[in-house]
């Protein structure tokens, strides 16, 4: 079992950053893959971010070159960096966990862009 927190969220101003953390209750090196996604409201649930235990990263087009997913010192821990942020980031964010066959969700941060 993998439990995740996410923390870091909150309200910005447009082109403003955030950078938000993912606290995972084991090393994420024997996580097969974590991931930052997204849901706005009336929207579906998005991948934004994607890191392999290998360190291979994939993004979202849209917030390619702007955010930025790595893991902390520790290895317990996933960031989200954001840059530049737009009202469109506007999101519930959550933390993904991927373990075999099973998944692992934290209870997600808000973050808010105003403009």
């Amino acid at each position: 079992q993998v439990q995740l927190v996410e923390s870091g969220g909150g309200l910005v101003q447009a082109g403003g950053s955030l950078r938000l953390s993912c606290a995972a209750s084991r090393s994420i090196f024997s996580i097969n893959a974590m991931a930052w996604y997204r849901q706005a409201p009336g929207k579906q649930r998005e991948l934004v971010a994607r890191m392999y235990s290998g360190g291979t990263r994939n993004y979202l087009d849209s917030v390619k070159g702007r955010f930025t997913i790595s893991r902390g010192n520790a290895k317990n821990t996933v960031y989200l960096q954001m840059n530049s942020l737009k009202p469109e980031d506007t999101a519930l964010y959550y933390c993904n966990a991927r373990l075999g066959e099973n998944n692992y969700w934290g209870q997600g941060t808000q973050v808010t862009v105003s403009s």
